[in-house]
């Protein structure tokens, strides 16, 4: 891997709820040799609080910035190590997330999505927002599940979409992890299977994937009356693999219309991680695969 300083960035609060967080950016930051930056927000002081009520934001920062050193110290249960950077950041959630996702400088970043019901997290709307907007791919986690190894990664696609950067992502994880592949698509319309587009789309990623070593097989899916994804989602609880990797539809983002209704329901109804990989160029520019 390059010597280059690459991130990821993991918005971390403390508390109960966070140690889910931070150990899940901890595991990816240590088997991808990364520098992580642990991120958390505070609401910013307006005109009114800074002149008339005297507050000091400064200080605020700096209590806050104290308190996530210590959650993360203890969390690590070693001093904090050069390779992981502590920031607190004023402002609204979705707006300093939005910033530094487009700053060019992480590899990914890393966000709880089992708490956009509660006030003060970033709500589902939000979270796709991030999703959509984002210079880099976005890894949603749920505090009730962890990722302890990686084994079997599923990958649903759409006929429509490109391919070839959720392929690198793809190989990358299954390399490093020595993970299985499972690519899933769905039919819907009374045909063969074998003579579907969405089979031989998918059986092309198969021997691609075959080609670099990576174990990898195809499903496709009848739809039965349900919708797309509520096909992919009870596949994927009947088969509990450890990743879902899923490319964010280009279409949406470049009409700046979010990332499509089924995007937004697998990211939200899997507790699953799932790894949203946008419609930015040159992805994993200062990976090796």
């Amino acid at each position: 891997m390059t010597t280059k300083k690459n991130c990821i960035l993991a918005f971390v609060q403390p508390g109960k709820y966070g140690e889910q967080v931070l150990k899940e950016a901890l595991f990816f930051q240590q088997n991808f040799g990364l520098r992580l930056v642990v991120l958390n927000v505070i609401k910013s002081f307006t005109f009114f609080e800074k002149t008339i009520g005297n507050k000091d934001e400064e200080n605020l920062i700096t209590e806050a910035k104290d308190e996530l050193i210590e959650f993360v110290k203890s969390n690590i249960k070693t001093e904090i190590l050069n390779d992981i950077t502590i920031s607190v950041q004023p402002g609204d959630i979705e707006s300093v997330l939005t910033r530094e996702t487009n700053t060019g400088k992480y590899e990914f970043i890393l966000i709880d999505k089992s708490r956009c019901e509660e006030e003060g997290q970033p709500c589902k709307k939000q979270i796709d927002k991030i999703v959509s907007e984002s210079r880099c791919p976005v890894l949603t986690v749920h505090k009730d599940v962890g990722v302890p190894e990686i084994k079997n990664i599923v990958i649903p696609i759409d006929i429509t979409q490109s391919t070839k950067k959720r392929l690198l992502w793809a190989s990358l994880f299954a390399k490093k992890f020595d993970a299985r592949v499972s690519i899933l698509s769905v039919l819907n319309t009374n045909i063969n299977v074998r003579n579907s587009l969405a089979y031989k789309n998918a059986n092309t990623i198969k021997h691609l994937l075959w080609e670099q070593g990576i174990d990898c097989d195809v499903k496709v899916l009848g739809t039965f009356g349900q919708e797309k994804h509520e096909v992919i989602l009870n596949h994927i609880e009947k088969e509990n693999p450890q990743l879902v990797l899923i490319r964010t539809h280009q279409e949406s983002l470049l009409a700046n219309s979010g990332i499509g209704k089924f995007v937004s329901e697998i990211v939200h109804g899997c507790k699953v991680p799932v790894f949203s990989v946008n419609y930015t160029p040159d992805p994993l520019n200062s990976f090796f695969l």
